[in-house]
Formats: C-alpha cells, structure tokens, sequence
C-alpha cells in the first residue's frame, strides 16, 4: 500500500446500486455502499457504508459499519465499530469493538486477541480509525 496516501483515502468502493459477489482481498481501505455476497479477508480496513447490504464471511483488521448490513460472522484483528442504524446479525470477534446506541446486533460476540496474539501495532503513518470519526 502506498504510505503516502491518508489514513482515510478510500482505495476501492463498491457503490450504491451494484452488486457482486465472490471473494474480496484487498489492501488500502475499501468501503461498500452496494450489495456483496461472500467472503472479504484483508489486512486492512473495510468501511459499510450505509445502505450496503454484506452476506459474507469478513476477516479484516478493522470493520467500520457506518449504517448498512452486515450477515455474517465478523473477525477483526485490530477494531471493530458498529454505527447508528447499522445492524450485524452473525457473531463477532475483535479485541476492541464499539457498538452505538441504535443499532441492532443479533449473535455472539468475542473480545479477546483474534488468533491467541494481540493485536498488531498499526502500520506506521497510519492512524487508526477513532469511534465517531468521519469516514470518507
């Protein structure tokens, strides 16, 4: 990944009014405003955008879902925040999660190092994501 780029330059997006569906790995932030159905893995930080709709198994460092869908099991190996009107049905694990008041979550959740080992510095030059802050 380019360390020059922001910490909240969006890499990759899947916008409102499409559709995919396979297997995401992606490196950077890439945020999805659409419809995906799969499996999304990445060291790295994925963004739902609100109206997104996610059926996928995610395994991504840091989960941001700003008011869409997520069903599916989430691991996050850095961060995990859950935003007003969000919802997540599936079971989550991180070591840090952030769920706001108005959202709906229907499943387990796990607060411990994902894999046994805690959680990894962030890369340097790279802020992570602060709870209520403005994602592009």
């Amino acid at each position: 990944m380019d360390s020059s780029l922001p910490a909240t330059e969006i890499t990759a997006l899947l916008g409102r009014g499409t559709q995919f569906e396979g297997k995401l790995a992606f490196e950077g932030r890439v945020r999805i405003d659409g419809i995906f159905k799969g499996e999304i893995k990445s060291d790295d930080t994925l963004v739902i955008g609100e109206g997104a709709e996610v059926h996928a198994e995610v395994d991504v460092a840091t989960v941001i879902v700003r008011g869409g869908q997520v069903h599916g099991n989430i691991r996050a190996k850095h961060a995990l925040e859950i935003h007003a009107p969000g919802k997540v049905i599936g079971n989550i694990h991180s070591p840090s999660v952030f769920i706001d008041r108005g959202v709906e979550f229907q499943g387990s959740c796990r607060m411990d190092p994902v894999d046994g080992k805690p959680a990894p510095a962030p890369k340097p030059g790279v802020a992570p994501p602060r709870a209520g802050q403005p994602i592009a």
